[in-house]
């Protein structure tokens, strides 16, 4: 018998068919820069004096047509010769203009190749988050996901899932996440983990941790059935609940 999604439990969903990291995409102001700057390349200043002139005519013609007012690829471009014109006028007499050597370009290059970068290990990420989704749901199904030890990233891998169940919380998901938390299973064996997933998790599935790390230390024997309450009552009221867990802190085995 197939379970139904959503919660805690559904069909397998097949992987996602991995995209091309998607391009910046490029404006007109950007191509008219680009354009310019090919144009210019190896004029001297003289040269680039008589384009910019012919560029403020052009600009002052089409200030008469109405339906050029939104364009913004020509002013780009008039302002680019100005800024050529005004570089060969400050460099040695002779200079012709290379924008390989020109560091404004330069500048916009490395931070375009940045974003680029950024944009892909982005969507690395959102692709082992999708494997890992695929991963946990398979083991959701075969009935261990309680046997199975987190990994650092499963916060978002739990916000996949309750994205893919429409946003239903998973509750099996969290209860597993809290008790690897206050068992400091898997990654959460480091402290700094489970610093980090104070600003990762839920208030409820925190709530959830810290109630059973209290209940742990007063019954060190008890098991998930017998603490099943604890997930019940972080759920519905996670602020009293963390209450209890620090209350219980105080409490002596």
């Amino acid at each position: 018998m197939t379970r139904m999604w959503p919660p805690g439990g559904g069909t397998r969903r097949p992987l996602a068919p991995r995209v091309a990291a998607p391009r910046e995409p490029v404006g007109p102001a950007r191509i008219g820069r680009r354009v310019v700057r090919r144009r210019a390349k190896g004029m001297d200043a003289g040269a680039v004096a008589a384009a910019l002139e012919e560029a403020r005519f052009d600009a002052r013609q089409a200030s008469r047509h109405e339906d050029l007012a939104d364009d913004v690829r020509s002013p780009a471009e008039l302002a680019e010769w100005e800024r050529i014109a005004q570089l060969l006028a400050d460099a040695a007499p002779g200079t012709v203009y290379d924008p390989d050597a020109d560091v404004v370009v330069r500048a916009e290059l490395a931070a375009e190749a940045a974003a680029a970068a950024a944009r892909e290990a982005e969507l690395r990420e959102a692709g082992r988050i999708a494997a890992r989704a695929d991963e946990l749901q398979a083991l959701r199904e075969l009935g261990t996901l309680e046997q199975t030890e987190p990994r650092t990233g499963d916060e978002a891998v739990r916000d996949e899932l309750t994205r893919r169940a429409g946003g239903y919380v998973q509750t099996d998901v969290d209860a597993w996440l809290a008790h690897a938390l206050a068992a400091h299973l898997g990654h959460y064996h480091d402290p700094a983990a489970r610093e980090e997933a104070a600003g990762l998790l839920t208030p409820p599935v925190l709530a959830h941790a810290a109630l059973l790390a209290g209940l742990a230390r007063l019954v060190p024997d008890s098991d998930m059935d017998q603490q099943a309450f604890a997930a019940r009552l972080a759920t519905t009221e996670p602020e009293a609940a963390g209450a209890l867990a620090t209350f219980l802190t105080r409490a002596r085995p």
